[in-house]
């Protein structure tokens, strides 16, 4: 297995803000002896945590599950308590990277998703709709119109900057500011440009409410954009991948059954739109 870990800030020649992160970390299938090289989807992972820490329980434990199913997989560490545009600058330099350096890490470049959980979710939302925004544009130039994505995948979705919102999350990206509260609620973003959606939530969920995903959902079937929507009954928020890796009791695993089936779901939902392993003849 490929594992580096990236920094972003440097690849591009941006200046990083005192206390910023900006690394992108690898979990990429080698290729093995004796084999044909197999050109692999990618799948950027990014953790939830409030936009105040980046959840280790959403991390790496899911990019592995992606990996041994045949992605090139990657981890983003974005910067944290820090409004926006920057960690969207962030998450739109890691598709880039990866584009950029697809022969690298056997990336098919026309099967790239990105899977956000709870704030990293919102995250995953503004790249997969707003990547080309005015404030990233004036850093990356033309390499912007690389940051889109073919596939968006959002568990238990910080969606709305509204009255729905949570409270911290959305304090941190919006600063405060009304102008921004309106600009990344992201269920008034959608256009018929966004990236195909897979979103999950957990009816239960007090942290962060069902309504985002039904707000988002909602916002893509009217514009016409694909998207796949499960909600689970049972369970509660920051759930992840529902294994012994992510829980300290194993009888919590058992009790979240139904809702670990949303890993094979977005596998199946990922096949469907061509994300799979290609032998390179």
């Amino acid at each position: 297995m490929i594992t580096e870990k990236i920094d972003l800030y440097g690849y591009f020649g941006v200046k990083r803000k005192s206390g910023a992160a900006g690394y992108l970390n690898t979990y990429v299938p080698a290729v093995i002896d004796g084999m044909k090289p197999k050109l692999r989807p990618a799948m950027l992972v990014i953790a939830g945590g409030g936009y105040a820490v980046v959840s280790q329980r959403e991390s790496e434990v899911v990019a592995l599950k992606y990996s041994v199913n045949g992605f090139s997989a990657f981890t983003l560490d974005y910067s944290v308590n820090t409004a926006y545009p920057v960690p969207l600058l962030e998450a739109c330099m890691a598709v880039i990277y990866i584009k950029e350096n697809a022969v690298k890490y056997n990336v098919d470049v026309n099967h790239i998703a990105a899977i956000g959980f709870s704030a990293g979710g919102h995250l995953a939302a503004m790249l997969a709709n707003i990547y080309g925004e005015k404030e990233i544009a004036d850093v990356l130039g033309g390499k912007v119109a690389l940051a889109k994505l073919d596939a968006v995948l959002l568990a238990y979705p910080v969606i709305t900057m509204q009255s729905l919102s949570v409270g911290g999350s959305r304090n941190v990206i919006t600063g405060g500011n009304p102008d921004l509260m309106e600009r990344l609620s992201i269920e008034k973003r959608v256009t018929k440009n966004s990236a195909p959606a897979f979103v999950w939530h957990v009816y239960e969920d007090d942290r962060v409410s069902v309504e985002n995903s039904l707000l988002l959902a909602q916002a893509y079937r009217q514009a016409g954009v694909p998207f796949e929507l499960h909600i689970f009954e049972k369970g509660w928020h920051g759930v992840s991948v529902c294994s012994d890796e992510t829980e300290n009791d194993h009888a919590i695993v058992e009790r979240l059954s139904a809702v670990a089936k949303w890993f094979d779901m977005s596998l199946d939902w990922l096949k469907l739109r061509g994300f799979c392993v290609k032998t390179v003849m």
